[in-house]
């Protein structure tokens, strides 16, 4: 009994007639005409009187898995993983101040690359923010967008960190 439905009318040899109203990991959850509301385990002896096939528009735990990060990305601070270039994973950053009396400050890659991450996502939260605000005008939605479109042009220089293109800063392009 893989491929039957919610909806689908059966028998049960002490309850009577029913209808699977909830399909459960280890039974089913069927309302007896007579016997009300039951749940059966799914290898009891049920006859089936009218199949209602389950649908086949099933999504996957990987399409519910997309959908949650999406919600997530847009909602909140968490952010997507972006892979760092090999070349710079376990590396160092190191700013050596001018004067000899200030200490040298080191932050490792990955810390840096994950600031870089986070401020283009922000940027981009911006952006989705800005096209849809009700009360800017046009106008002042693309005057708005060229500022973050400069930003995204200022940290161009950042792109050497990322491993894919796609995820590369870019500003505005020569028409």
């Amino acid at each position: 009994m893989e491929n039957i439905g919610i909806g689908t009318r059966v028998k049960h040899a002490s309850y009577g007639q029913g209808i699977i109203c909830q399909i459960g990991l280890t039974g089913y959850m069927i309302s007896f005409f007579e016997g009300g509301l039951r749940e059966i385990e799914r290898d009891a002896d049920l006859e089936i009187m009218e199949i209602v096939e389950t649908a086949n528009n099933m999504i996957t735990f990987e399409e519910v898995e997309d959908a949650l990060l999406k919600i997530l990305e847009r909602h909140t601070d968490v952010a997507p993983v972006i892979p760092l270039g090999d070349r710079w994973k376990g590396g160092l950053m190191v700013l050596e101040p001018k004067d000899e009396n200030l200490a040298v400050k080191e932050i490792p890659i990955e810390t840096f690359f994950h600031k870089i991450v986070m401020m283009r996502d922000r940027l981009r939260v911006l952006e989705q923010n800005i096209n849809s605000h009700k009360s800017l005008s046009d106008e002042e939605k693309v005057n708005l967008q060229q500022y973050i479109t400069r930003c995204y042009g200022s940290m161009t220089s950042f792109n050497i960190l990322f491993r894919e293109k796609d995820d590369h800063f870019k500003g505005e392009t020569k028409s």
